[in-house]
């Protein structure tokens, strides 16, 4: 698959990220219930974030396989899902997050078989408020790839770029396991 991917660079979007606390913002999952990303839990959260998974009869944005780092969410999310169990025991739990709207994650999640929550960020109000690297296409606003694992509301560890993305599930794994 990453083959033929275009790689994405750092251009140091995410530099001001490590360390920080995640704000205080609740964001709708894929079935509408509010999700609360700021909390104190004994267990770390992968939060992956994802430009846009494509449905299978609808047409991705002209030029889409072009865009360093767009092509890839399906796999992506695939992988997480895929090592799901593992995340668990290594006391994480994966939640996804998309500029989708809820109705297009519910039909990803539900296609998918996708076990833990993607939340959506359609107004862009999370991602604003932490300054997410983003890009657009159409005038349609995208959320560019990145994880981040958090541990009692502070950033912990950010991945950026992420190449190729259905490989990425090993990198976090990894640093879960030595950290």
């Amino acid at each position: 698959m990453s083959s033929s991917l275009v790689a994405p660079e750092d251009d140091g979007a995410c530099n001001h990220l490590l360390n920080s606390y995640l704000p205080l913002v609740s964001l709708e999952n894929q079935d509408g219930n509010l999700l609360k990303l700021k909390r104190k839990d004994t267990f770390r959260i992968v939060l992956y974030c994802f430009p846009m998974t494509g449905h299978p009869k609808k047409p991705l944005p002209i030029g889409w396989d072009n865009i360093p780092g767009a092509r890839g969410c399906t796999p992506q999310t695939c992988s997480f899902r895929d090592h799901y169990d593992e995340l668990i025991k290594l006391n994480a739990i994966p939640i996804g997050l998309s500029s989708q709207n809820v109705d297009e994650l519910k039909e990803m999640t539900t296609r998918l078989k996708v076990p833990y929550d993607i939340v959506s960020d359609t107004n862009l109000y999370f991602t604003n408020l932490i300054k997410l690297p983003i890009f657009k296409v159409n005038e349609k606003v995208f959320i560019k790839r990145l994880t981040l694992i958090v541990d009692n509301s502070i950033i912990k560890k950010v991945f950026y770029p992420i190449f190729p993305p259905n490989l990425h599930i090993h990198d976090v794994i990894n640093w879960l396991k030595n950290n």
